[in-house]
């Protein structure tokens, strides 16, 4: 009998424990779903203004290569020009960017909690399964 009892609250908390996970996932679906749209419809608006972003700075480049070429340069050396001083903005921006990024770390107290909780979560069921063990080694030997 005792046997039984075991088995049901086991079953018990199992049940219990996929409900909370199904009530949860709800949860996150409910809070999600409008947060997501609003972060699409964001999303999209700043794609549009990104385009426009790049479209008028390309607009201003040729603009100061108009500029260069009023002032007495040839053609191919104010092109030249502008497209060297991008290349070494680029260059520039680019070695800061990668040294930002080498400085970057994992996060260390998240995995450390991540693993304690998986051994604490490890070792409860262990301790589950070894009472219910010793439980059923006395009721043998009483029997």
């Amino acid at each position: 009998m005792a046997e039984q009892a075991v088995g049901a609250i086991i079953k018990a908390i199992t049940s219990d424990v996929k409900e909370l996970v199904r009530d949860e996932v709800q949860l996150a679906k409910a809070e999600l779903v409008p947060a997501a749209k609003a972060g699409g419809i964001g999303a999209g608006l700043l794609a549009g203004a990104a385009f426009f972003g790049v479209s008028a700075v390309f607009i201003l480049y040729f603009c100061v290569v108009y500029v260069l070429v009023r002032l007495g340069l040839p053609e191919w050396a104010s092109f030249l020009i502008v497209g060297a001083a991008l290349l070494v903005l680029a260059g520039l921006l680019g070695a800061i960017g990668y040294t930002m990024i080498k400085k970057v770390k994992a996060p260390q107290r998240a995995i450390k909690q991540a693993k304690e909780t998986v051994d604490a979560v490890k070792a409860s069921a262990q301790q589950t399964l070894a009472t219910i063990k010793g439980s059923d080694d006395k009721k043998s030997i009483s029997r």
